[in-house]
């Protein structure tokens, strides 16, 4: 992936010299999930001991759902300005941080671009970067092991960029330092989608139809077709960045992106850790339908395309 000429961003706070120290956090290991309503299944259970190591929305806001994880709680609540001094503002000028804001920057163009041409305006996310832990807001705590995730009611995309050391290593998701960019960009870009579904009405509806779930299948199910249509969109701005900058893909991009979309499909992590696979525990997606529907989004690049509520998220 070719990004020297992308546009910076500026909606980045980078909070990686804290450490993680200032909230308490440590060094990641996981995140308490509140128990009620007769606490989890063992297929549940599963799959979000295995979350930390793939990516997504922060399962309190929709995995969680006050159905399955509080009993009809609420989130723990973190104010927003705890926040350390020492955080700096701003597109950062290391490598990592600089390749994350040009990523960034190129997001919003492209998605201001879509919103625009249908009438509607658009505000991308803000990005945090951190290492370990950090107060996440109103979606509580960002741990490390939690992955990247995107906060609803901050609209904030959180990054331990050391994820990205990890999906080439424990997941083997990327090979060569392009591809391995290109990959951060897909994963970027997956959380950047659910921020579009944020601003179109898709995840308050949904949070809500898991809230009157009949059972955790059901509201598990929902959370798939959330996840893939994330997927999707990431694969609508592939197509719109690459139409824009005919230069942006390299050989080896789209099978990069494919590789670590398999690698985090539901049915691979729970294999790897059981060895046994339960669907209805389900909540990103199977390899196949990650791969599935990410190539939708890129190879027709539109949102209509990305309709996994219309019974093509099988």
């Amino acid at each position: 992936m070719r990004y020297d000429d992308f546009r910076r961003s500026d909606d980045i706070e980078d909070r990686r010299d804290e450490g993680g120290g200032g909230f308490g956090g440590g060094g990641g290991g996981g995140f308490g999930l509140p128990m009620g309503g007769g606490g989890l299944g063992i297929g549940t259970i599963i799959v979000l001991g295995l979350i930390g190591y793939a990516f997504g929305i922060d399962p309190r806001i929709l995995i969680g759902g006050a159905e399955i994880l509080t009993g009809g709680g609420q989130a723990p609540s973190y104010q927003t300005d705890r926040q350390s001094t020492s955080a700096k503002r701003g597109a950062p000028t290391d490598e990592v941080g600089s390749m994350i804001a040009g990523i960034l920057g190129e997001i919003d163009d492209r998605w201001s671009e879509i919103f625009q041409a249908s009438g509607q305006n658009y505000t991308g996310p803000k990005v945090v970067l951190f290492r370990n832990a950090t107060n996440g807001g109103r979606c509580g705590m960002a741990q490390s092991a939690m992955g990247p995730f995107y906060c609803p009611p901050d609209r904030t995309i959180f990054l331990d960029t050391s994820f990205f050391r990890e999906v080439e290593t424990r997941f083997r998701g990327c090979s060569g330092k392009s591809a391995c960019n290109f990959t951060t960009a897909y994963i970027i870009a997956h959380e950047a989608g659910h921020h579009i579904q944020n601003l179109l009405g898709i995840i308050p509806r949904v949070t809500r139809l898991q809230q009157q779930a009949g059972s955790k299948a059901e509201a598990n199910a929902l959370q798939v077709k959330v996840e893939l249509q994330a997927d999707c969109l990431s694969g609508v701005w592939v197509n719109r960045e690459s139409k824009k900058r005919p230069n942006f893909l390299e050989a080896g991009d789209i099978d990069a992106a494919l590789t670590t979309a398999s690698a985090i499909g539901d049915d691979t992590l729970q294999r790897q850790a059981t060895g046994r696979v339960v669907p209805d525990s389900f909540t990103h997606g199977s390899a196949a339908q990650r791969k599935q529907w990410f190539m939708t989004g890129f190879q027709q690049g539109t949102v209509q395309a990305c309709n996994t509520f219309g019974g093509g998220a099988t």
